[in-house]
């Protein structure tokens, strides 16, 4: 149902309190209850769900979605990825169909494909533009996940990957209260107000007793091209003394790469740290779960 100054539809409505507000609730209950189904046939029909997420935002966890998405699928297993950030939808940007809008059938909507057979499905690829602000208040965050769940053509998949936006908010409750997931992996950078804000996540996750299969430390380090030499600029040890504290597994870190400057797409074939880095984090994933 729509808001109209912080009011649902409910609150406006001139039938509320009489029989046709009893007849709309049940039919509103009625299309809940199917949605549900909906989401479970489609979510039956895929191995492995998992959801990357972080405590705070600018910590690159899209970008390490995107590249254990490339690593997954140039392996030769079947991806899919839920772009779940809905006011700061970077998916189809960083796996190169920007601009691409998703169709639909009778069946429902369509997820767009990229490179390697990843299907994305993004709120991005249904606005105007990719410069649009989506300014949606809490139920309709929550509303558009569900119906991503429930209506898109996922298929059969191996991993359906869920990029979460930062924080505790309604959309990594919904995810995690909605999806039976295999797991969360959680990103951050060695920086203190990082390590701090993702220290939430983590008892968020032990709170809903949500499986956690291990920590990325992403911006790691930067290493000199010439000489080979790494410098750390939040510090060596914080990501792993954090991980430590919560008795949590390490999947990997990620360096800053000269060769990645100018571009955030990942979809090309040119050799990076970033991109070595993130195949060994999706193997130690695999591992994991597998394991």
């Amino acid at each position: 149902m729509a808001e109209t100054s912080g009011k649902t539809a409910c609150d406006t409505c001139a039938s509320k309190g009489s029989d046709a507000c009893d007849t709309c609730k049940d039919k509103v209950n009625l299309e809940q209850q199917e949605q549900k189904i909906r989401i479970a046939k489609n979510l039956s029909a895929i191995k492995y769900r998992i959801a990357i997420v972080s405590g705070k935002g600018g910590v690159g966890k899209s970008t390490v979605t995107a590249g254990i998405a490339l690593s997954l699928a140039k392996k030769g297993y079947r991806v899919g990825v839920l772009d779940a950030d809905i006011s700061g939808p970077n998916m189809p940007h960083l796996l190169n169909v920007e601009g691409i809008r998703m169709g639909a059938d009778v069946n429902g909507l369509i997820p767009i494909e990229a490179v390697h057979g990843i299907k994305v499905v993004s709120v991005e690829s249904l606005i105007s533009s990719s410069d649009s602000p989506v300014i949606w208040r809490g139920p309709m965050r929550s509303s558009i996940i569900n119906q991503f769940l429930a209506d898109v053509q996922w298929g059969e998949l191996d991993f359906m990957l869920i990029d979460l936006p930062p924080g505790t908010g309604d959309e990594p409750l919904s995810i995690m209260q909605t999806i039976p997931l295999n797991g969360l992996v959680i990103v951050s950078t060695s920086s203190n107000l990082s390590v701090l804000d993702v220290s939430k996540i983590i008892n968020m996750a032990k709170m809903l007793e949500t499986k956690i299969l291990g920590i990325v430390e992403n911006m790691a380090y930067i290493e000199c091209p010439d000489c080979g030499k790494r410098i750390y600029p939040f510090g060596e040890d914080t990501v792993k003394d954090l991980a430590g504290k919560y008795g949590i597994g390490s999947l990997g870190s990620i360096p800053m790469d000269v060769k990645n400057r100018g571009t955030d797409i990942l979809t090309n074939e040119e050799p990076s740290l970033i991109i070595k880095n993130t195949n060994e984090i999706a193997e130690n994933i695999v591992r994991s779960i597998e394991g």
